[in-house]
């Protein structure tokens, strides 16, 4: 598939625009609006690129799906898989409509850059990866009706923020069928919720309160990866995979400001009249819970691929300070693939593509009463390969994962959200030696 250098030069210019376009509204906006999300530090987002969230997430036995490297970062064995220098850059858009007692509200959309990463060959046994990526997403807004005393109130919820994920990894190669991995990362971010009570029949003439809690997070963890791989003929191979951590502790800064103000008569609200608590510069530790994650593919070379992956955490570990905001152990399913009908096809640019698919169910650490909070969603994507240059490989990822968190019954909040994830991955010798046998 050649192009002239004109050609190859306009296309580039038509990806970066897009990427630019899709990046442009990043911090703008809250990047999450699910009520689900004001549970433990948000939700949380996965170590995941568009190639592995199009096949529901699948991971573990995830090394050079097709005939591109790959970043797989949920599973730091795989970085010794890389031939070529690596790099990764991607946006992503969220489109939810949440849903209570059969009454659905409005479509809701936020977009945010989702992940910039670098792979590097040291040489043909081992590489480093590393880059940026969110870690979780904090996003919501609600309000409930009550009383106090005769008069009615409304019970107001919030909060927005996020935390991110810095990481560098290391992945080599032990013999011919066994690899390792590890990932150090460092997490921050600020998460920021308000709690408020506003009566509402009496807009001039009382006091409202607000409560609210500002969380600065920050703090190392590190995971470690294995993977083994075996030839089951000469273009097919089965692939084994586990991750796992230690369990980190944050450094968590808390501050705490209560207020009152009054609202006019249209409702709007005007300054506060003072403070009637306030603490800064609390300080706590978060201890996140120990996470283990196993899988497997089997794989033909530049033809399909196909693999299942398991996963459990001990969220009833999870500590903020001394507690357990009510958090349980979770577990997840993964079944997922990719095809792609001939990696060498010359006329038919649609054989080239990589068609991918995946299906995924969680049980979430969120139990409301005695209803847990499961997840279900279907993915696909494609690959799209664009006109190489020398030595240069370009592709086009695209994801698209369609799912539903909770349910409408019991009183609870049913939350379908469409996630869609762009991402563009170049292949090139940057940085690498030319070894002479």
């Amino acid at each position: 598939m050649k192009l002239s250098n004109r050609m190859i030069k306009i296309v580039k210019n038509i990806v970066f625009f897009i990427l630019l376009v899709a990046i442009l509204p990043v911090r703008a906006q809250i990047t999450s609006s699910s009520p689900y999300s004001q549970f433990g530090l948000g939700d949380l987002k996965g170590s995941l690129l568009p190639q592995n969230r199009a096949m529901g997430g699948l991971s573990q036995g995830i090394r050079k799906p097709g005939s591109y490297d790959n970043i797989n970062l949920a599973n730091p064995a795989s970085y010794s898989s890389l031939e070529l220098t690596t790099f990764d850059v991607g946006a992503s858009m969220d489109i939810r409509k949440l849903s209570k007692n059969g009454i659905s509200g409005k479509n809701q959309l936020n977009s945010t850059l989702s992940h910039i990463n670098f792979g590097v060959p040291i040489n043909r046994f081992s590489a480093l990866s590393f880059g940026l990526v969110p870690y979780t997403d904090l996003g919501y807004q609600f309000s409930n009706a009550g009383l106090i005393d005769t008069n009615k109130v409304n019970y107001i919820y919030s909060g927005e923020g996020g935390i991110s994920k810095a990481y560098m990894g290391y992945g080599f190669k032990l013999g011919n069928k066994f690899s390792f991995g590890f990932n150090l990362a460092y997490l921050f971010g600020n998460l920021k919720q308000n709690r408020a009570f506003e009566f509402a029949n009496e807009l001039t003439t009382v006091f409202n309160s607000r409560t609210q809690y500002s969380n600065s997070v920050g703090g190392l963890s590190y995971d470690y990866g294995l993977q083994f791989s075996t030839e089951i003929t000469d273009k097919t191979k089965f692939i084994f995979g586990y991750t796992g951590n230690s369990g980190s502790s944050l450094n968590s800064r808390n501050n705490t400001v209560t207020t009152r103000y009054k609202k006019d008569v249209l409702g709007n609200e005007q300054a506060t009249s003072d403070s009637t608590y306030f603490a800064q510069g609390t300080k706590n530790k978060i201890s996140m819970p120990l996470t283990h994650t196993a899988g497997f593919a089997f794989e033909k070379t530049n033809g399909w691929l196909i693999g299942a992956d398991v996963s459990y955490s001990r969220w009833s570990d999870y500590r903020e300070g001394a507690i357990n905001p009510g958090l349980n152990d979770s577990y997840g399913i993964i079944v997922g693939g990719q095809i792609t009908p001939d990696a060498n096809a010359i006329a038919n640019y649609f054989k080239l593509v990589d068609y991918r698919f995946g299906i995924k169910y969680d049980k979430t650490f969120i139990q409301i009463g005695n209803n847990d909070i499961n997840q279900y969603a279907l993915t696909f994507g494609f690959g799209l390969p664009l006109p190489r240059n020398r030595s240069s490989f370009y592709k086009i990822n695209l994801s698209a994962e369609l799912g539903q968190r909770g349910t409408d019954k019991n009183d609870l909040v049913r939350d379908r959200y469409l996630n869609l994830n762009l991402g563009f991955t170049l292949n090139d010798k940057w940085f690498q030696k030319t070894y002479i046998e």
